[in-house]
Parts: structure tokens; sequence; C-alpha cells
């Protein structure tokens, strides 16, 4: 799609992360989650791996391997837990998480599919406009329905479907700045 700026965006071509064992790391995303792995390449002076899964949609996601990597910071580089099991929040520049797109109707299913696999994920979080953004229950207002769940190197994943088509209302927030964080 054109912007204003000239740049025709066509979504993401591949998100990069970086995990402690490739063959683990392909056991879980090809063998559990199902994406097929697409490209591997052998970095150059022994430098390590960088692996792609298809995850659907012409997008890609890449795994670096590299055998000299920092050991993993959570709750620093990454979340500490699942958000039901601890605090969301993670270091500016680090990423958070990978949600991937469902279908609406197998939701509930993959979850089981999921603690059937022997991965400890989340009920079916209903994400809506309420005090705490949360319901136990869909309803009308809930916009977005979601699992999360980690990878073996604590990668914090989100199996995501659109509960509803958003609507201009639905942005109504003046985006904080660091200033603002400072009045908290």
């Amino acid at each position: 799609m054109s912007s204003a700026h000239g740049f025709e965006l066509r979504g993401i071509n591949h998100l990069a992360l970086v995990c402690s064992d490739m063959a683990r790391t392909v056991e879980f995303y090809s063998g559990v989650l199902g994406m097929r792995l697409i490209k591997t390449i052998e970095l150059p002076a022994r430098m390590g791996q960088h692996f792609f899964f298809d995850c659907g949609g012409g997008d890609a996601l890449a795994f670096f391997w590299f055998p000299d990597a920092p050991p993993p910071a959570p709750g620093v580089a990454a979340p500490a837990a699942r958000p039901d099991q601890g605090s969301l929040t993670s270091a500016v520049g680090s990423m958070d998480h990978v949600a991937f797109a469902v279908p609406p109707e197998q939701i509930d299913v993959y979850r089981d599919r999921l603690r059937a696999a022997g991965i400890d994920c989340t009920h079916v979080a209903n994400h809506d406009d309420s005090e705490w953004g949360i319901s136990e229950d869909p309803h009308p207002d809930v916009f977005v329905r979601s699992i999360y769940f980690q990878d073996p190197d604590g990668i914090l994943l989100e199996f995501a479907c659109w509960a509803r088509d958003l609507a201009p209302e639905d942005v109504r927030h003046v985006p904080a700045g660091a200033v603002d964080a400072a009045k908290v």
C-alpha cells in the first residue's frame, strides 16, 4: 500500500529473533506449530545460523543462532512471563511478543492442541475496552481473542483473532510521551 511518503509497504517480510538451540527451535516451530521451514543459512566464519519459517500470509518468522550469544534477560529484553503470570513490561527497544493471526472459529481448538502438545498456555483471553482490558466471556465489545504461550527460549507468542471490525471510535487515546511517564 502506498503512503504519502512514497513507500509501498506490503506488510512484514520477516521478524528475526535469536534462539539458544536451532534444532529445538525447528522442532517447536515446525514440529509443534506446523510452520514450514523455508530457508536455512549457515553464517560465514562460523558465526552461526539463520533459519526462516513460513508463518502464513506471505510473512516469515526468522531465527538467528549464535554460538556465543549472551544469555536471555527476561524482564529486560523480553517480558518475564506470560501476561497471566507476571508483568508484560519489557525494555525499550525489546521485542515484547509475536502475535500470529488465527481463524476465530479455531481459537478454542488451538488452545486444546497446544495443551495436548504439552505447551503451557493461557485460557482464551477476551480483550475488550473495560477497566482491566479483558473479559472472562466473549461479548459484543470484545475486539480480539487470544492465547498466550512461550517457545522453548521463553519468547512470548500469541495466537490472536479479531472478534469484530475495528471502527474510527476504536482510536480514542492521546499518545503518551516520556514526559507523561515521569508523572506516573
